[in-house]
């Protein structure tokens, strides 16, 4: 699916700064898609971490405005899934039950639902793991379960933080190639942070370098999906991951 060129996701001058310090996000505009993944890159304590929480409700900025979907962002809500660098999912459940937790916490759970999140664990590549708990599981699997269960409301946005940092390079790729084909299928808007260059390139429709605070550069992937994982060694992919470091270099 293509994105939107509409404000899906509109922030407006937002401000934002923690008691007793300086403003860590400083008066950032971003328009975001409907569809579109948009990345935020930027050196550790830029404030990239900060925005997201604004941009998702998890913060109410000092200035400025959030509007999700044509309505002011008060708090996080159902029409947002969240996934964090630790998958954080409940040991004494297993997959299935983790997956369906967003549906427990709001009465019992129907057939319909329970169909539907096996139907997205084997999505997922989690086939047939729908019985085991997290100690039974790999980073990357729990990696998966922690996405399934953020995706298992249809969310029309999903917020990320780092959420393949701790894994291998090879699994990194993989759910990276498998997440990017199911948002794709859905039409999912996504907003993530990462650190690494290669990744934003990669998943991302727009990418923001994050500096001091604010915005420095945005620079459009202009790059086809699907994205095959041979793609990460074309002229064009590196051209591209060459100009977002030559971004984070140029304040730093």
């Amino acid at each position: 699916m293509k994105p939107d060129a509409t404000g899906f996701l509109a922030l407006d001058k937002v401000s934002y700064a923690y008691p007793g310090r300086q403003a860590v996000v400083r008066s950032v505009s971003l328009a975001i898609g409907a569809g579109e993944i948009h990345g935020l890159i930027g050196r550790s304590g830029c404030g990239k971490t900060t925005l997201l929480k604004l941009a998702a409700g998890l913060l109410k900025p000092e200035a400025g405005r959030i509007q999700l979907q044509g309505h002011k962002v008060e708090g996080p809500g159902a029409s947002m899934g969240f996934v964090f660098q630790s998958p954080t999912l409940l040991e004494w459940l297993d997959v299935l039950d983790n997956v369906l937790l967003p549906h427990a916490l709001h009465g019992q759970v129907s057939s319909a639902q329970r169909e539907q999140a096996l139907q997205l664990i084997g999505q997922l590549g989690l086939s047939g793991l729908g019985h085991r708990f997290p100690s039974q599981l790999s980073g990357g699997q729990q990696s998966r379960v922690a996405i399934a269960r953020a995706l298992i409301t249809a969310p029309p946005i999903l917020f990320m933080d780092e959420p393949f940092a701790a894994l291998d390079a090879i699994t990194r790729g993989e759910l990276q190639r498998d997440f990017l084909a199911f948002c794709q299928s859905r039409g999912t808007s996504v907003l993530f942070v990462t650190h690494d260059i290669a990744e934003a390139v990669y998943m991302a429709d727009h990418v923001s370098v994050i500096q001091a605070g604010g915005v420095s550069r945005q620079l459009a992937i202009d790059l086809p999906r699907p994205r095959p994982p041979a793609l990460r060694y074309t002229p064009e992919f590196n051209a591209l991951c060459a100009q977002l470091r030559i971004a984070m270099e140029e304040h730093a």
